[in-house]
């Protein structure tokens, strides 16, 4: 059900649908309650000017949408694409801009769009069809107007750093000056006699960040004011901007570079005064989020783990505490909003344990709390304009994704609307094992598991081990959720004859605030002694052949799994690492001094832990990946790891990727990727099961 949106008179909603015949795509409204298609909005097969469309969005009031066609990438989340405003009144259409533009959005009451080329921010008035450019300095790799840098948008997971206000009169805006950000270049092989190069901003920890300012236009002056709160902050970050229901009111979030301070702001757009409205502070960082929610009389809901898990509060208008809605020992996941006509707030939660998630409703003062889904696994919501209906979507580890209608009063199911059962069908007709969860008592903790064992798998006999794992901050790998992609991976394995398993250390999330908070200043320390005992602790099992142990990690899992075969070097036969960091000291500002400060508060906390300084313990077999155009974890990080090893005089296996990003794809790339690293598994751990010793066959017999 893709680009799903719940129509305003909360009784259809429109999704949007991919015409194989016709090669085109269109937008389809449905109604909620008898699941019947009301009406084609609009299809690409009637407008000549477009072949497809690949999202849309609406006005607020639903009489005008914006199409988006031939989108460029540009890093994770950030596109180029051209852009069109079709009037369902009058069904013409028409183009934003004649180039490919950033983030154009409806202004509230439909009659503008502000947009942003080149850096620089515009206004466009749909009436007249004149285009107004706001700001002139945009430059790149020096000046951003109104969209994110690259460390914000990878870090604080944004691209649009403007707002409209409710009065549509207002633009607020951050402009990010990159010009002392240190740049960092990328060689582009392509298939020319010479390569190109990437360069772009990129602050390394401990390093100069955009210098960043927040401003608001207002396009009855047509004047820029520069905003500055009641408080001096010497190298801090705006993470979050958002109009409040007044129109002249502007909230902002001030964070400081350690993250442990957030303050949120009200700024008054008439006189450019500002309230400190909430103060929130952490012993080690606080997570940004997109949860602030204003009510109508500028009362606000956000969420906080300051009680030690995250749950969702209510402030008054001036910041003073009213309610604390959710508590208990589990954490809220998702705010999904807020009904003003029956003061309920509507959740997802793991109160069902940490490894699954349904949705719950709940009133303001925190009474009535209600579970609105019934099976167990993973429940995610999606609801009606009016919160009169949801759209539960539902998986887990043996039932593949099902979407099914539901009243959102009861949770009563009124309706199917699409399910997989010709997937689950057409797996049952393959040899797959089941996954099985539990939990391991590990260094003081009971971590979270899964293993999947061969489907002829005999106890009598010995598998070698194979563990999957990401580890990363906040993350979670083992959940009771439908096959991932490497899923299928997995269960090709274990048709070979691997017992593979994934465990989830101190550091990963959704286990309260101080589990997921221990790693702070040490990033990689307790999660590799999580994963190096947890192996041990396999080991043990009659069925697991302790000398045919290895691990592997994309991204923070390479990190992961390169240190672990280097300081478990006893335990560990050998290990995979896609894409790893390898010295926190390559990484980026916001991400990397959240968790270690910066390099030059905290030194031992950045060498003691990465790989590069680890590779003089290297037994094992070990095969590094990367590809050559990531601009995330960039291939300095392997380059300077490769370096290591030869002057260490360690011997490993390499492959490189040319011009491929951190995903690694493109054309065969992923096939080739996948078949390299199972023929490194077959080679270094072997495919056949051995026998087990005849005191461990006793032993198994007797228990058997």
């Amino acid at each position: 059900m893709d680009a799903l949106h719940s129509m305003k008179n909360g009784q259809q909603y429109s999704v949007l649908n991919f015409d194989r015949a016709t090669r085109s795509t269109a937008i389809d409204i449905y109604d909620y309650k008898t699941q019947k298609k009301v009406e084609t909005l609009v299809s690409a097969s009637n407008i000549p000017e477009l072949d497809y469309f690949t999202d849309y969005t609406f006005s607020n009031d639903e009489q005008k949408v914006l199409l988006a066609t031939k989108e460029q990438s540009i890093y994770r989340r950030s596109s180029l694409a051209y852009y069109y405003v079709y009037n369902i009144n009058t069904k013409t259409i028409n183009r934003v801009f004649e180039n490919k533009i950033q983030e154009p959005t409806f202004s509230p009451d439909g009659s503008k769009i502000a947009f942003a080329f080149q850096n620089n921010l515009y206004v466009k008035d749909l009436a007249s069809s004149t285009i107004k450019q706001i700001t002139f300095d945009g430059e790149k790799n020096k000046i951003i107007n109104g969209i994110a840098d690259w460390v914000y948008e990878e870090e604080f997971s944004i691209v649009r750093a403007f707002d409209w206000n409710k009065a549509s009169n207002k633009i607020a805006f951050i402009r990010f000056d990159e010009t002392n950000v240190p740049e960092f270049s990328m060689d582009i092989y392509g298939k020319a006699l010479y390569q190109t190069q990437q360069v772009f901003k990129y602050p390394k920890a401990g390093e100069n960040n955009s210098e960043i300012s927040l401003h608001i236009y207002d396009l009855d002056t047509d004047k820029i004011a520069n905003i500055n709160v009641g408080k001096t902050y010497k190298d801090y970050y705006i993470p979050r901007i958002k109009w409040t229901n007044n129109a002249n009111v502007l909230s902002a979030q001030y964070m400081n570079r350690n993250q442990n301070e957030l303050d949120l702001w009200f700024i008054n757009a008439e006189d450019n005064t500002s309230k400190l409205v909430l103060a929130e502070k952490d012993k080690a960082y606080i997570d940004v989020t997109d949860n602030l929610t204003f009510l109508k009389d500028n009362s606000f809901i956000w969420t906080s783990e300051k009680d030690g898990y995250n749950h969702i509060y209510h402030y008054s208008k001036n910041g003073d505490l009213k309610n604390q809605v959710t508590k208990g020992n589990w954490e809220v996941t998702n705010y999904y909003g807020y009904d003003d006509e029956r003061n309920t707030i509507f959740y997802q939660s793991t109160e069902n344990g940490s490894i699954n998630r349904d949705v719950y409703s709940i009133k303001i003062n925190g009474r009535n709390k209600q579970r609105l889904t019934a099976t167990t696994g993973t429940n995610s919501a999606a609801f009606s304009a009016d919160f009169s209906y949801f759209i539960n979507t539902f998986s887990s580890a043996t039932t593949p994704p099902k979407y099914t209608l539901h009243s959102t009063s009861s949770g009563k199911l009124i309706t199917s609307i699409k399910d997989n059962d010709k997937l689950a069908q057409k797996l049952s007709s393959f040899k797959t094992s089941k996954k099985e969860f539990s939990t391991l008592s590990v260094n003081g903790n009971d971590l979270n598991m899964w293993m999947i064992k061969p489907s002829n798998f005999d106890a009598t006999k010995q598998y070698p081990l194979f563990m999957a794992q990401y580890s990363g901050p906040g993350s979670q790998s083992v959940a009771n959720s439908w096959h991932s992609t490497n899923d299928y991976w997995y269960q090709m394995l274990a048709q070979q004859g691997y017992i593979v398993v994934c465990v989830d250390g101190r550091g990963t999330g959704f286990k309260g605030a101080e589990f997921k908070k221990i790693t702070q200043n040490d990033l990689g320390k307790y999660e590799v002694e999580d994963q190096i005992e947890a192996a041990k602790q396999l080991a043990e099992l009659p069925y697991i052949d302790a000398t045919r142990i290895g691990i592997w990690g994309w991204s923070y899992g390479g990190f992961m799994s390169s240190n672990t075969l280097f300081k478990g070097n006893d335990v560990f036969k050998m290990a995979i690492a896609v894409a790893p960091v390898t010295s926190w000291r390559f990484y980026d500002t916001i991400y990397t001094e959240r968790y270690l400060g910066t390099p030059q508060n905290n030194p031992s906390g950045y060498d003691e832990n990465s790989p590069i300084n680890h590779v003089d313990k290297l037994k094992g077999d070990f095969l590094l990946i990367h590809g050559t155009a990531d601009d995330n974890v960039h291939v300095q990080n392997s380059m300077r790891l490769v370096e290591a090893l030869v002057q260490a005089n360690k011997q490993f296996e390499w492959a490189i990727y040319p011009d491929k990003n951190h995903s690694i794809y493109g054309g065969n790339t992923r096939l080739h990727l996948y078949k390299k690293m199972t023929s490194f598994i077959n080679e270094t751990l072997g495919d056949k099961i051995k026998e087990p010793k005849p005191e461990q066959k006793v032993e198994s017999q007797l228990k058997g």
